[in-house]
């Protein structure tokens, strides 16, 4: 009984790798704005010291 759990969550733990793996190839293509980079202009100061 206890290894029929066990082997039901071992394939929907599989099955979970599958689909994610999925998703990062396959969601840019239907889902480009979930894997766009933030397009905001960020200005900041910076000081370099000469030596």
């Amino acid at each position: 009984m206890i290894w029929r759990l066990i082997k039901y969550l071992l394939v929907l733990a599989v099955l979970a790798a599958i689909g994610l793996v999925i998703y990062a190839y396959l969601g840019p293509i239907f889902f480009p704005s979930d894997f766009a980079a933030p397009t905001q202009d960020i200005v900041a100061p910076v000081t370099l010291e000469v030596d």
